[in-house]
């Protein structure tokens, strides 16, 4: 492993000069400057990572909080992690990826040990435990979710509320009156999580607003649970032609189910999803979609939070506008007998 001292050696200077060029504590000739940084470049030279934290009170990671949980899509949550990751690493930050379920406790944890500079948080509820804690630290963080109150808190998010209108006014305008939501886990809005329960909110007022009957049943996803949640839906609402799916784990078995009972996409019913676009364009049916922009809500998250950390940065809500891709899976309401 190359040492500073060997880089000073190869550049002909002192070893402070090289730690001075390191840290931009101290302004060096731009000369001294570029002979360094080429000893640096051509020795292959990495400051440890350790000395370089205790000197400038900065360790260069961002911790990323993202539960993993049965109940959700996790390749969505995985793509967005990706995201945040290349997105650090352009900036010179590398990412703590905490998974488990420890809510507070891991704030806790960051905040107290210097683990990190600071946090981006995802899977955000309503009425979060951990937002307290966030807004009592003077450690940067960024939100990928919105809660409630948004007070003190930089948040960024796809537009729920919008997206759930944007499905229902497909809908409404190819005539369907008589739309099921089909929605995530129990679990999830048991929760309160912020991007379910904002898009039933969307898809609840527009539909209102537009005179279209909405019933909407949660589903575990799987084939089981989609046969029994299809049947209830067909039971309570015989009439129903329309179909938004904000449950990933559900859109293949809903379009088999359709199928067998003989209702033709999109004569007989139209289906709607909020899921990525290679979920909708791989199903068996290509799905007319609202996607999940993944690598947009990452990059955003990092960038927020490097702002932040340069003292550029100030707390607001950015919210992604939605849009929808017409495919093959919806089209006219049929005619009513």
């Amino acid at each position: 492993m190359v040492t500073l001292a060997e880089v000073a050696q190869h550049a002909g200077v002192s070893a402070s000069t090289v730690s001075y060029v390191l840290s931009g504590k101290r302004s060096i000739s731009a000369t001294t400057r570029q002979r360094v940084e080429r000893s640096i470049r051509e020795l292959g030279y990495h400051p440890n990572a350790g000395a370089r934290a205790l000197a400038s009170s900065r360790s260069n990671i961002i911790a990323l909080m993202v539960p993993l949980r049965t109940d959700m899509y996790v390749p969505v949550m995985m793509e967005i992690a990706i995201a945040v990751a290349t997105t650090a690493r352009g900036h010179g930050y590398d990412v703590l990826l905490l998974t488990g379920e420890e809510g507070p406790d891991a704030v806790r944890r960051v905040t107290g040990s210097g683990l990190a500079d600071g946090m981006i948080l995802m899977d955000v509820e309503l009425d979060d435990e951990r937002l307290p804690l966030l807004r009592a630290t003077d450690e940067p963080s960024v939100l990928i979710g919105l809660p409630a109150d948004t007070t003190g808190l930089t948040c960024v998010d796809l537009d729920f509320r919008a997206t759930g209108a944007l499905c229902v006014e497909h809908l409404a305008t190819l005539g369907h009156r008589d739309v099921a939501v089909i929605g995530e886990a129990p679990a999830v809005y048991e929760r309160h999580t912020g991007f379910a329960v904002r898009t039933l909110d969307g898809l609840r007022t527009r539909a209102r607003e537009l005179g279209v009957r909405l019933l909407h049943r949660p589903c575990e996803g799987g084939y089981d649970a989609m046969a029994v949640t299809l049947a209830r839906i067909l039971d309570e609402r015989p009439g129903t032609t329309g179909f938004v799916v904000q449950n990933e784990s559900a859109v293949e078995p809903l379009l088999a189910l359709l199928r067998q009972q003989g209702r033709a996409v999109p004569e007989d019913v139209s289906v709607v999803a909020v899921c990525p676009d290679q979920v909708a364009t791989q199903a068996s049916v290509r799905l007319t979609s609202v996607a999940i922009p993944a690598q947009e809500m990452g990059r955003h998250a990092v960038e927020h939070l490097v702002a932040k950390f340069d003292g550029r940065g100030s707390d607001e809500v950015v919210l992604i506008a939605p849009e929808l891709t017409v495919r093959a899976s919806s089209g006219p309401a049929p005619a009513r007998p």
